[in-house]
């Protein structure tokens, strides 16, 4: 039995479950919390995070829970911009492994409990207190503002642009970035190579 106090109301903009087509963890089962809204306007983001369904964390707990995995990723949007201590802690009473994918403009709210911190950061300044997997997109001009940033994996993923020949030559330049700069990983999206969620 989870209880969870001071619920606080979130937008959600979905949830479902599916594999983790991105980065670290790419090929796990996980279900998917994508919170609504963005405190960033980026040209190239796929992903319609403005709609959604007011939900109670009492009421996204009893739904992430009727999937059989327990890594859950809460993404946007932004998702930093609800996140609550609340919610990460009646998640991890359910058994949950937390993973959070954040530009890192914002810091986390005080005493989430997160177990992975993904950042794909889209400003120069990061605000976030830990990155455990920095994930970049690219190709773009100011890879040196990322250099310093401290994380345990480094990842980059060609944009995906829309446009197959701009797609082949983001990721012609991306794998050259990478065999010139071997701590970075190469992350592709798999989730749309493979066409699931």
């Amino acid at each position: 039995m989870v209880t969870v106090t001071n619920s606080i109301v979130k937008k959600v903009n979905e949830i479902f479950y599916s594999l983790q087509g991105e980065g670290y963890y790419t090929g796990t089962p996980a279900v998917f919390l994508r919170l609504s809204g963005c405190n960033m306007a980026c040209s190239f983001c796929d992903t319609q995070h403005q709609e959604g369904v007011e939900m109670t964390d009492e009421d996204i707990v009893k739904e992430v829970q009727k999937y059989p995995a327990r890594h859950i990723v809460i993404t946007g949007g932004e998702p930093t911009m609800q996140l609550t201590a609340g919610l990460t802690h009646a998640l991890k009473q359910a058994g949950f492994f937390i993973q959070i994918e954040t530009n890192g403009t914002l810091a986390l709210p005080e005493g989430c409990e997160i177990d992975w911190i993904t950042c794909s950061p889209k400003a120069k300044q990061i605000m976030i207190q830990r990155v455990d997997e920095l994930k970049v997109l690219y190709p773009r001009k100011d890879m040196e503002d990322y250099e310093g940033i401290e994380a345990k994996e480094y990842r980059l993923q060609p944009i995906d642009s829309g446009d197959a020949d701009i797609n082949r030559d983001n990721v012609k330049e991306t794998i050259n970035y990478i065999l010139k700069n071997p701590k970075w990983h190469l992350s592709l999206q798999t989730h749309k190579i493979l066409n699931v969620r």
